[in-house]
């Protein structure tokens, strides 16, 4: 997963893009670079860093450029494995987000052809792909290499002599905007947010071409294509940092208003969704990393408020139930940016079996959305820091309401909610409740390890709270269900091992005895709840909520991660080894 950002039109395009990468390098911070064709001439700068720590960027004076930050999966984080990758003859520049699976196959047969190489990029091997296109225009050299290609890749080539962009998508995204006679590309539409009015996404095998205007066309067939222009809705959340230090903490800060949102959402679509689960035989829940806790939790609620039959998959590994999906089935999807490759190719596969979908995003124009039956956006506005917080939190909220509305309690869980959002928000605004999780992140300080207990609707919000922990500090954190404590990791319990333990007062008594349990081998307990219990050793108090008391509590832990983060002297908001937007395999 990388991002791409271009721009053609009359201002100084090199910081255009530069501006336009800062926004996207939650995909990719290993590696950085724009090029810039002036006077047909191509001019280049490419390092390795974060390009956030980028200024100014010191090319001249030009109104086309493209431009790209990095996450490394072929090749190592080296200059010379940045992107931009010139041509040969230096006459064409180009970017890619994606990975050539048989690049090791095209490579070694452009080898043999007298091709040479000066990366270790399947980045590079594109370039010389088009480059054996003899006899071919540049654009039709770009088709012909580019349908060569095996797995999800997206290219955008800035063109010397005839300053132009040309950009072609199949699986990783790409989105054209426009202001005017002002036209960007861009890996997603919040980047685009303060240049462009209006967007167009595009689909696989779409190519574009801009120069003085922009131009569709079908990359099998070469034949121009018409896509429709859609208005930009601009976020009600702010992308800029203010006063806070961290992204992270910021977008904390920012749930309860995410909450109200939900709560003020369109119920009709919802409704709608709910009436389709009601018929479905199956519902699947997917998701990866955090949204596939997301999707976990949703399950539950499905099965426990409304008796329908959900089962939660990891999307890597749903390939084990293509053989159970039927056309009576419904998949509900979240996912923050639409667009995880491994999601998208369950997705794709259902399609053909005539399941039904959900998606849930927070990207505009996705690809999951785009797939989707019912459409819905969790509305929680750019979400900088690598490490999701708000979005999460949507994504419970949203999976709780539908819950309760296939159950017929819509306006029973309005209110639960609007409670909620008030209880959060006065737990975030009290500085008492901070402090309490300062000192608890002083407590953890200098331990490896890091146990979570929970159960009912608290397991899987415990199993998202070890990987924020994880995420943000690089301990081991493991969470465990309650009642398998006894089955395995009772071993791993001894003095001054911490374990934080969630609860809900309908699962006090079951955890009671394995606190008991812990205690008695030494181990300390830091308990998540709405009162000090005595077997506690620590607590952090959380209000008095029942049904959405599991949904407050990853806000104590997403706070835990941030402030121990913050101790450890870690990048809280670009955690090492991981991207946002995972949209390779």
């Amino acid at each position: 997963m990388c991002g791409i950002f271009g721009y053609k039109g009359s201002s100084d395009a090199a910081n255009i893009v530069l501006s336009g990468l800062k926004k996207l390098d939650y995909r990719g911070y290993d590696s950085w670079g724009i090029a810039l064709n002036f006077g047909h001439k191509i001019f280049l700068k490419k390092d390795v860093g974060k390009i956030s720590d980028i200024k100014k960027i010191d090319l001249p004076f030009g109104n086309i450029s493209v431009g790209h930050t990095r996450w490394a999966t072929t090749g190592s984080v080296s200059q010379i494995n940045a992107h931009p990758h010139f041509s040969t003859d230096k006459s064409f520049a180009l970017v890619q987000n994606g990975i050539v699976e048989n690049f090791e196959e095209l490579k070694s047969d452009l080898k043999k052809r007298g091709y040479q190489f000066k990366s270790e990029t399947d980045t590079e091997v594109i370039v010389r792909l088009i480059e054996s296109q003899k006899n071919k225009n540049l654009i039709n050299a770009i088709r012909s290499a580019f349908l060569q290609l095996k797995g999800r890749n997206t290219i955008a080539v800035l063109d010397s002599k005839n300053n132009q962009i040309i950009a072609l998508r199949n699986g990783s995204p790409l989105i054209i905007g426009t202001n005017q006679n002002d036209f960007y590309l861009s890996s997603d539409t919040l980047s685009l947010s303060g240049f462009a009015t209006k967007y167009i996404d595009l689909d696989n095998f779409d190519m574009v071409v801009i120069n003085n205007k922009i131009n569709f066309f079908n990359s099998r067939t070469g034949h121009k294509i018409n896509k429709k222009l859609k208005d930009l809705e601009i976020s009600n959340f702010s992308s800029e940092l203010g006063s806070y230090d961290h992204y992270m903490i910021k977008e904390i800060m920012e749930s309860p208003k995410v909450i109200q949102n939900i709560v003020n959402s369109d119920p009709k679509n919802v409704f709608r969704l709910a009436q389709a689960i009601k018929k479905s035989k199956t519902v699947y829940l997917i998701g990866s990393g955090t949204a596939g806790n997301a999707a976990a939790q949703t399950a539950y609620y499905l099965k426990k408020y409304a008796q329908v039959s959900a089962i939660s998959l990891v999307g890597s590994d749903a390939k084990d139930y293509y053989q159970l999906f039927s056309s009576k089935d419904l998949i509900i999807a979240p996912s923050q940016s639409g667009e995880t490759s491994d999601v998208l190719e369950v997705l794709e596969f259902a399609k053909t079996k005539g399941v039904k979908i959900a998606s849930l995003v927070n990207m505009p124009g996705s690809s999951m959305s785009r797939l989707s039956n019912f459409k819905f956006s969790s509305n929680s506005g750019p979400e900088i820091c690598v490490m999701s917080t708000k979005v999460f939190v949507a994504q419970i909220v949203w999976g709780y309401l539908i819950a309760k509305t296939v159950a017929g309690d819509y306006y029973q869980a309005i209110k639960e909610l609007q409670k909620l959002s008030e209880s959060v928000q006065k737990y975030l605004t009290d500085p008492k409740n901070i402090n309490q999780i300062k000192k608890t992140a002083d407590l953890l300080l200098n331990t490896h390890d890091i146990f979570l207990l929970g159960k009912g609707q608290n397991f899987q919000i415990a199993k998202e709270g070890m990987i924020k922990l994880i995420e943000g500090t690089y301990k081991h954190a493991h969470a465990i269900p309650a009642g398998d404590l006894k089955h395995y990791a009772i071993t791993l319990i001894e003095k001054n091992v911490f374990v934080l333990v969630l609860l809900s007062p309908d699962d006090l008594s079951d955890l009671n005895s394995a606190i008991n349990e812990i205690r008695s081998r030494g181990g300390t307990i830091i308990g998540l709840f709405n009162q000090k219990q005595n077997n506690f050793d620590y607590c952090l108090q959380t209000p008095k909520l029942a049904e959405t008391g599991a949904i407050f509590n990853i806000i104590p832990l997403q706070l835990l991660a941030y402030y121990l983060a913050v101790k450890l002297g870690n990048n809280v908001d670009k955690p090492r080894n991981i991207a946002k937007s995972v949209t390779v395999n």
